[in-house]
């Protein structure tokens, strides 16, 4: 110390109790978080492809420190036949799990397949990198954004311990060895940010000594073992040695020992800091690792209200007059339909995208929120409409957009799917109307993403299903019908599931096809369908009058068998009644084979399951039973899925659609489904129908009515569609008005009969 030669005696620089400083910190901020959100636990994912011993002492290490803080820490490990693919997938799960908040890939890959790194490292979220290796962080820190991006935790670390020595960085030279992506190249521009005039050093830099013997502040990372040497270090400098490298060293059993990339023993003669390789940077790292994690927790909870959505709406600015509902629909320009779904909570594995307009949403959604609190549930009915409509539509997405884009509430609308029929008559679609509809129009009203085209094959396929039963059973023996219901492959004849059913049923307890009697054989092999007892009609989703009654089977080929018979419209199909209740797969294939479609000559009733296409069927609705997502004008979300039409079905959208929305919503926010026809019919089915096979309670009925509605059950003219509105409906009278004001007060009547309020909407057309 008394030596005039500036010999000085060295600090040990050790981050231990820094890092435990860190850890305390960071601690008391976990606990502030919880109480912030109640049940709320920063979330890391660690993800580790192979099993190197190094990787697994890194990970156990940052699980531990983890576990200490209050962080809720996840290792995944692949092992190292995980393709670049599988990684990539994985990767993309854990950046859409909000339980995960910070998300680390572990280096280097130990994979015997080809992975490019780069790839891997921009596939994590830029707000989840919590290692700083994404481009886009990099991206930020080089031009000077460090309070809005990931600083690697190498390079923060080494910065904390530089402050911890109490040196002003700003205007000190920095000399930093090393350019790698994890280390070198960040620690540069963190200097530079921080007001250091740095010079970055390599293996192709020329007077590497001389450039050393210049520095103030000396980060190295080279991962060469002792390269820099005392001598080269300038008197009083701040020395971080980031190296870990293994020499040779007989007196270590292990015939090795850890050292850095500097000379410790000539350097800390030198330097007035020096940290100690080992247990030098590896904690600051960890602890680093720890506060973005923890930083980025605290973003989260700042972003996102539990419970609430980040949802971006439309501003609607109306015109006076109202211009028709099409050219209000075609003012809008919708946001794509991927972005809503990500708004309201969904993954991107639980949305097939049918274009930008419209999505199907997996039931597996289900399955992932069962844990989540249902929404307030309600429903809107009206009182007995004019063939016209009265506006529960309207009402129904109107409502939905006052909850949500006026008043804040996370809000849902489930709305019917409209058949074509009416779509391509007078009455026009079923969108709503004014400034309250689905949007596009369009799309909303034809096809959609064929829900009922997929009910039209299905009916149809058990139509012609029947006949040509029927068909060959009158023209064929009983082994001829067995050979074709069972036919030999191979060599061996097997049965199917559908088969073994049937044969279960017929207390036929065989699985042995060559085993049954010539009596079995005609027990199975015959429904002996009574033609006169057939309740299944063909099916088609338009308005086709002269279809309504037709004659089959005119061909020469059909031998004379011809009957009677007719189409209906799709969604009078009973496939529509299963789509419309059933709450899974599963169970849709079970509903879907119990549908009797005629009786035997002994009145023993047939159903799909005895022509042995049930699973055909569901085949068919296989892509059917995905909820459609749609939005309102204002960006709200809708799914239109099922259920028009109260007088043929049971006029309510699916129970589906209904679930999967209250869990989204969350216990805060309301889900508006909309019911039929007159609060007599649809809300009726509603109550005794759906709800008892959902089990789900509304908590308010929205009963719509219309002036219009009131004068004609108070006596008023019949109202038609395509013809223009009698005077009385367009002049003032409170008479006819008064006396048709029993159809409301019956309506409320029906509605309170179910125990739920009851509130009016009257709709005033423009």
């Amino acid at each position: 110390i008394c030596d005039v030669n500036l010999l000085f005696l060295s600090l040990l620089l050790c981050p231990r109790p820094l890092s435990r400083q860190v850890r305390e910190r960071l601690k008391n901020q976990v606990a502030n978080l919880k109480e912030t959100a109640p049940g709320f636990r920063p979330g890391l994912a660690i993800l580790q492809v192979g099993d190197r011993d190094d990787s697994n002492l890194y990970i156990s290490m940052k699980l531990k420190a983890a576990a200490e803080i209050g962080i809720n820490a996840n290792h995944i490990k692949l092992p190292n036949s995980a393709s670049e693919a599988e990684v990539l997938r994985c990767i993309h799960a854990l950046n859409e799990d909000p339980a995960i908040h910070g998300f680390i890939v572990q280096l280097p890959l130990d994979s015997n397949k080809p992975i490019n790194t780069e790839k891997i490292t921009n596939a994590v979220a830029p707000e989840k990198d919590v290692d700083g290796l994404s481009s886009i962080n990099a991206g930020k820190l080089s031009r000077g954004d460090l309070g809005d991006c990931f600083i690697p935790c190498t390079p923060k670390g080494c910065m904390e311990l530089i402050r911890q020595t109490g040196i002003q960085v700003a205007g000190k030279r920095a000399v930093v060895i090393g350019r790698s992506k994890i280390v070198g190249a960040p620690m540069h521009d963190l200097l530079l940010w921080n007001h250091a005039t740095v010079t970055t050093c390599h293996s192709k830099t020329a007077s590497l000594a001389e450039e050393v013997s210049k520095a103030d502040i000396l980060v190295v990372a080279a991962g060469k073992a002792e390269m820099v040497k005392g001598e080269w270090i300038k008197p009083g400098a701040v020395v971080i040695d980031c190296g870990i490298n293994h020499i040779p060293d007989s007196t270590k059993a292990s015939g090795k020992r850890v050292v850095g990339d500097v000379a410790y023993a000539a350097a800390k003669e030198r330097a007035s800091y020096i940290t100690p390789v080992p247990g030098g940077v590896g904690p600051m790292t960890v602890a680093m690792l720890m506060q973005s994690t923890v930083e980025s927790a605290q973003r989260f909870v700042e972003k996102y209200r539990p419970g609430k959505w980040n949802i971006q709406y439309n501003q609607l600015i109306p015109k006076i007059p109202v211009p028709s509902d099409i050219e209000v629909s075609r003012s809008c320009v919708p946001k794509p339909v991927g972005q809503l779904a990500r708004e309201i909570g969904l993954l991107s594995d639980e949305v097939e995208l049918y274009g930008q307009n419209k999505a199907k949403i997996l039931l597996s959604t289900l399955e992932r929120l069962k844990a989540q609190p249902d929404g307030k549930y309600v429903v809107v009915t009206g009182i007995t409409p004019t063939p016209l409509g009265e506006g529960k539509s309207t009402t129904t997405i109107g409502l939905v957009q006052a909850l949500g884009v006026h008043l804040g509430r996370n809000a849902f609308a489930c709305v019917r799917q409209p058949s074509q029929g009416p779509t391509f008559g007078i009455k026009g679609g079923a969108a709503g109307g004014g400034y309250s509809q689905v949007v596009p129009m369009e799309e909303f009203n034809l096809h959609l993403t064929g829900d009922i085209h997929a009910i039209t094959a299905a009916n149809n396929l058990v139509a012609a299903a029947i006949d040509a039963r029927i068909f060959h059973e009158a023209t064929q023996s009983d082994q001829a019908l067995y050979s074709r219901l069972v036919p030999s492959v191979d060599g061996a004849r097997k049965f199917s599931d559908i088969q073994i059913r049937r044969l279960q049923r017929l207390r036929i307890n065989k699985t042995d096809p060559d085993t049954l009697t010539a009596g079995e054989i005609k027990k199975f092999v015959r429904l002996d369908i009574d033609p006169e007892s057939i309740t299944w009609a063909r099916v088609l989703d338009t308005s086709d009058r002269f279809l309504r009654k037709i004659t089959i089977g005119q061909s020469p080929t059909e031998k004379g068998h011809s009957r009677t018979t007719q189409f209906d419209i799709t969604v009078a199909s009973e496939i529509m009644a299963v789509l419309a209740l059933t709450d899974s797969l599963e169970d849709m294939r079970r509903r879907l084979a119990r549908m009797v479609v005629a009786s035997s000559r002994e009145g023993i009733p047939v159903t799909t399951e005895d022509l042995g296409v049930s699973g055909a069927l569901t085949v068919l609705m296989k892509d059917a039973i995905k909820p459609n997502l749609m939005q309102s004008l204002e960006g709200d979300p809708v799914f239109v899925h099922a259920g028009p039409f109260a007088n043929i079905a049971h006029g309510n959208s699916s129970v589906l659609a209904d679930k999967i929305a209250l869990k989204l919503v969350g216990k805060e926010g309301f889900v508006v489904t909309e019911a039929g026809f007159g609060a007599d019919i649809g809300m009726e089915k509603f109550f005794d129908i759906k709800c008892r096979y959902s089990g789900l309670q509304p908590h308010v009925a929205v009963l719509v009515a219309t002036v219009r509605a009131l004068k004609m059950h108070g006596g008023g003219p019949t109202v038609t569609a395509g013809v223009p509105l009698p005077k009385e409906y367009t002049e003032e009278n409170l008479q006819l008005l008064a006396k048709g004001c029993c159809n409301l007060s019956k309506q409320i009547q029906n509605a309170r009969t179910f125990g739920v309020p009851v509130v009016v909407a009257v709709n005033a057309f423009k």
